[in-house]
């Protein structure tokens, strides 16, 4: 089965760095588009950013425009988000996320949308 796994999270200062890894497994992996996803307390989960299978394209979110970058190594089944800018408002569990159709072109943005679902990693924010 899919398996997707998040690394990295932890606690930062406002203006720091973090960058968060996914892990993924159970299936070929260079044909899926990912996203990364979070949930603050009390909020809906929201898109953050995502990527195309082969990595050709790239969506975010406004709030993390110029501040994240999304990135994928088919070879090594991972994809990143490093996270740079952070600021409280950024603090939420991340989620790793994939759909289940392969070779789609367009990136969606709706949690609807996407199948499977990594545990989630907590990043927190310090002002």
């Amino acid at each position: 089965q899919v398996q997707l796994v998040e690394s990295g999270g932890g606690l930062v200062q406002a203006g720091g760095p973090l960058r968060l890894s996914c892990a993924a497994s159970g299936r070929t992996f260079s044909i899926y588009n990912m996203g990364w996803f979070r949930q603050a307390p009390g909020q809906e989960r929201e898109f953050v950013a995502g990527i195309s299978w082969s990595g050709s394209s790239t969506l975010y979110a406004d709030s993390v425009k110029g501040r994240f970058t999304i990135s994928r190594d088919n070879s090594k089944n991972t994809v990143t988000l490093q996270m740079n800018s952070l600021k409280p408002e950024d603090t939420a569990v991340y989620y790793c996320a994939s759909v289940r159709i392969p070779l789609i072109n367009l990136l969606r943005v709706g949690a609807h949308e996407y199948d499977y679902w990594g545990q989630g990693t907590q990043v927190t924010v310090s002002s």
